[in-house]
């Protein structure tokens, strides 16, 4: 779909695929997370690092490359992964805006690192910057930062990922 139309019925979108992507759930030494306001979201919604696979490479591989590119920081250590892929559908108004209109959400691999710098090592001033300012944030917090489509995602982590992050 080159140009999609700016609206798409249920049936239409039903049919797109998921985009596969990577998660990464930075935890400090305090046991904080990582989150970010994205530049081209306005609104007071956080998130934790994310972005897509690219062709050929592999899922771990995918979230090391995200964090040095969003977070501008490789300082981390590997603590483990999401059992499975979860996904996410988007809102229908916003499927024709987002990735061209191609995917109706996104099926993501979920990534889980220790963060083993200072806050001087984080860098989101990248060479393609996705994100206005970052702060450290509790667990239990996570759920009301993201947008709400994404509330059920991070509820989901929080339980998978909390025996890891407290160990």
């Amino acid at each position: 779909m080159k140009n999609p139309p700016s609206t798409l019925t249920a049936e239409q979108i039903a049919q797109l695929p998921y985009r596969p992507g990577v998660g990464i759930m930075l935890v400090n030494q305090r046991g904080r997370v990582f989150v970010a306001q994205r530049i081209d979201n306005p609104g007071p919604a956080w998130q934790m690092p994310q972005g897509g696979i690219d062709k050929g490479e592999e899922p771990l591989q995918a979230a090391w490359r995200e964090l040095h590119e969003e977070v501008g920081t490789d300082r981390a250590r590997y603590l483990g992964e999401s059992r499975d892929w979860f996904t996410y559908d988007l809102p229908a108004e916003l499927v024709p805006q987002i990735w061209k209109g191609r995917f109706r959400g996104q099926r993501q691999k979920w990534f889980v690192f220790r963060f083993l710098g200072t806050d001087r090592d984080i860098n989101i001033a990248t060479e393609h910057p996705e994100f206005s300012s970052w702060r450290w944030a509790e667990l239990e917090e996570l759920p009301g930062l993201i947008v709400p489509f994404k509330r059920q995602l991070y509820h989901d982590l929080i339980a998978e990922f909390t025996p890891l992050i407290r160990r």
